[in-house]
């Protein structure tokens, strides 16, 4: 007897993925979700071991735009200590992100910064 699905991956069993993601507090996907949007940013701000391989700032722009988003939308949510290294990363990278610009964003213009307010080094 054949089975049709013979070397075909199992099918996800979703059933089980919903109810292992029912057991995951808000605040660590929060905190993962943002934590993955930071890495995304410094890779396509050219901050990773291939540098500037993978550079693209329009890409980083959006990125960051999001993470700030999150963090400033979740920061009374998953308390200041788990928000203040997420602010710290993400002030880290929109500076990274004037820094690599050819022509900087005006204060408060800059990626994420409608959320944030202006930032300075």
């Amino acid at each position: 007897m054949s089975d049709a699905n013979a070397g075909q991956p199992p099918a996800p069993d979703f059933d089980r993925m919903t109810r292992d993601i029912a057991d995951v507090p808000a605040v660590e996907v929060i905190t993962t979700v943002a934590v993955h949007l930071m890495s995304a940013a410094a890779v396509n701000l050219g901050l990773a071991e291939e540098g500037p391989e993978h550079k693209d700032l329009d890409e980083a722009r959006k990125l960051i735009h999001a993470l700030a988003g999150l963090v400033t939308a979740s920061a009374t949510e998953i308390s200041s200590f788990h928000a203040g290294p997420l602010r710290d990363g993400l002030k880290s990278l929109q500076l990274a992100f004037r820094e690599a610009s050819v022509v900087p964003d005006e204060p408060g213009k800059g990626p994420g910064e409608k959320y944030t307010g202006p930032v300075f080094g």
